[in-house]
């Protein structure tokens, strides 16, 4: 019998926002996501298993994580 199991993650885009990076200091473009991973087995997600927040930005790439609140407030702005 084999069992066939990893992990899947998932980018859902909260919001786009206009601000200045922290990288390269450029006013551009910031893309706010949410990163779900999830168990799955036999191809089928189960459940979460670890949840990310972060920031994109569209001019250099750079991304970095941001905390659960001030995602959702900056994907509110």
């Amino acid at each position: 019998m084999f069992l066939l199991f990893g992990f899947r993650t998932v980018i859902h885009r909260l919001g786009m926002l206009t601000a200045v990076c922290r990288n390269c200091g450029n006013t551009a473009a910031q893309i706010v996501s949410r990163r779900v991973t999830k168990f799955t087995l036999f191809f089928i997600p189960l459940f979460p298993v670890h949840r990310k927040h972060g920031m994109q930005c569209t001019f250099c790439g750079a991304s970095y994580d941001v905390s659960k609140d001030e995602a959702t407030r900056l994907a509110a702005r």
